[in-house]
């Protein structure tokens, strides 16, 4: 399996209000629950007014569209990652899943992610 390394920070906020989140081009995921309006976008575009944040995490995806039939992919990764002793944030999209780690742990993750057999690009 191929996973894509992104090359930009990423913040992960909270905000009161989801007209904060001016959507015009770059990396951006939100959710709006019944308890928050959470954010993760890339750090240079976090919108001002933030409740909460937390700063320095990369991501990479899983290449590809993946079908809904797919099962423990998610579950794979995040079994190397925990064995590592790498904590994550996941976000999942209609076409494939996100996982981010903190910037300090990226590097080891790919590394322990390549030897399980991934193929990083």
């Amino acid at each position: 399996m191929e996973l894509k390394r992104l090359d930009y920070d990423l913040t992960i906020c909270k905000l009161e209000s989801a007209h904060d989140i001016a959507i015009d081009d770059g990396f951006y995921f939100a959710a709006r629950t019944d308890e928050e309006i959470s954010l993760v976008c890339e750090t240079n575009r976090t919108p001002e007014r933030t409740t909460e944040r937390d700063d320095g995490w990369k991501a990479f995806r899983i290449q590809g569209t993946l079908d809904f039939s797919l099962i423990g992919i998610l579950s794979a990764i995040s079994r190397v990652l925990a064995d590592n002793s790498i904590g994550i944030f996941a976000v999942s999209t209609f076409n494939t899943d996100y996982i981010l780690v903190k910037r300090e742990n990226f590097s080891r993750a790919l590394d322990a992610l390549h030897l399980a057999g991934y193929e990083i690009v």
